[in-house]
């Protein structure tokens, strides 16, 4: 769970690349540098993330079976939200009981 600021979006292939900036990590159980690529497995835009837009995200690890290929993912289901204060202080609040 993390903090992120778009700031390109990029079809390749059946796939949406996203250059994500990495604001606050909230929680991760694998390394954030301050710049990311995240990766939706679809071309349709779902979740519609804008350009220029902050969010919080809820994104996985993604590890192919050969563990050649290592990337953030965004699930179409996943949780991607527009960031406010509010969603910081809520993610704040569930960290303490988590």
């Amino acid at each position: 769970v993390f903090q992120g600021h778009i700031l390109a979006r990029r079809l390749v292939g059946q796939e949406t690349r996203y250059e994500v900036e990495v604001k606050t990590p909230y929680r991760h159980r694998f390394p954030l540098v301050s710049r990311e690529y995240m990766w939706v497995p679809n071309t349709c835009g779902c979740p519609l993330l804008r350009e220029g837009s902050e969010y919080l995200l809820m994104a996985r690890q993604h590890v192919n079976y050969e563990h050649t290929l290592n990337r953030i993912l965004l699930q179409e289901d996943g949780y991607a939200r527009p960031w406010t204060p509010r969603e910081d202080r809520l993610v704040r609040e569930a960290a303490q009981h988590c």
